[in-house]
């Protein structure tokens, strides 16, 4: 009988289990996004010629990647759009972006992202957008999103924030980023990572859903809340779909 690993957790929103080594602070202004060929052949080289291929092929070999209902991507092929994933893998779930939209995705990611030692510098490559602490970054951040959305590509979040390596359920997540695509008028998308057991190995099959659109006749604090509930419900029913749970997560009980 396989023995199955046990973590013990204290809270649901800001709890960590990634495992990630210590980092330095970022330093300096950061490139999010440019528009001159250079760039463009730059990260099309990055992205399509090796970030997606690699991608692919790890989340094929480790994992034995399905996805399912992907076409649905196919109804917002003309617009700009932001998808919501559940955060439950290290390299896959930061891979994401390359495989999983039909178009370039860019991914909002936290600082420790790309000063991990070792991949750190592959995520700035592949078009991460660093949420960085400083006035000046932050600029050029909101700015960089600006003009991703008017250049008609998706960006990717995980709006659980905090790994928790396999877990089956959907964690709850504050509303603050579901603001975009009200902000924007874009639809939104999610997709929720399940996990199946194949011989001794552990398979991922990814549900797609959407389009979701914000909702006009509510005032804007009601869209956000109202476009992270409908989403929220959506990933919650799609994690139905585990067979497998690899680890367990208990509460830690209250002393």
């Amino acid at each position: 009988m396989e023995q199955k690993q046990v973590i013990e957790y204290t809270n649901e929103l800001t709890d960590d289990f990634s495992n990630d080594s210590p980092y330095r602070p970022w330093r300096g202004l950061y490139t999010y996004y440019r528009r001159d060929p250079f760039y463009k052949l730059h990260h099309f080289f990055w992205c399509r010629m090796l970030g997606t291929p690699i991608a692919w092929t790890h989340a094929k070999i480790r994992f034995g990647w399905k996805v399912i209902n992907k076409k649905a991507f196919r109804l917002a092929k003309k617009t700009s759009y932001f998808i919501y994933g559940n955060h439950t893998q290290n390299f896959f779930d930061a891979a994401m972006c390359k495989v999983i939209a039909p178009h370039d995705a860019y991914v909002i990611v936290n600082e420790r992202n790309i000063m991990m030692p070792g991949i750190g510098w592959l995520a700035r490559r592949l078009g991460a957008l660093p949420i960085l602490p400083d006035v000046e970054n932050t600029k050029r951040f909101v700015r960089a999103i600006d003009q991703i959305v008017a250049d008609k590509k998706p960006i990717l979040i995980y709006p659980e924030a905090h790994i928790w390596p396999y877990y089956t359920e959907i964690r709850p997540f504050v509303e603050t980023s579901f603001r975009y695509p009200v902000k924007y008028n874009v639809p939104a998308f999610c997709f929720t990572n399940t996990y199946h057991q194949r011989g001794k190995k552990v398979k991922i099959i990814t549900y797609v859903d959407g389009p979701f659109y914000p909702n006009p006749e509510l005032d804007r604090q009601t869209q956000i809340k109202d476009l992270r509930d409908r989403i929220y419900a959506q990933m919650v029913a799609r994690s139905r779909e585990n067979t497998y749970q690899k680890i367990i997560y208990k509460k830690k009980e209250q002393s």
